[in-house]
């Protein structure tokens, strides 16, 4: 399997989690974070206690697709 194909689910899984805990918040932060990428970024840093997985969920997930799309770091 791609490890790009990897990073993209894992950055997917991470950001509908993200999603879901907005909603559960209120319904304005869950449109916010569905519909505005910034909402969801500033939702994150104001509730750090209970977005931090799936946080680094996603950001493992955006890592693993850059890396695997770039060939990784080169000296």
């Amino acid at each position: 399997m791609n490890l790009g194909l990897i990073g993209i689910a894992l950055a997917v899984v991470g950001n509908l989690w993200i999603i879901i805990l907005a909603f559960r918040t209120g319904l304005l932060w869950g449109l916010g974070c569905l519909f505005l990428p910034p909402v969801g970024l500033i939702y994150c840093i104001l509730n750090f206690r209970e977005t931090w997985k799936p946080l680094v969920v996603s950001v493992v997930g955006w890592a693993t697709m850059f890396f695997s799309y770039t060939g990784g770091i080169t000296a």
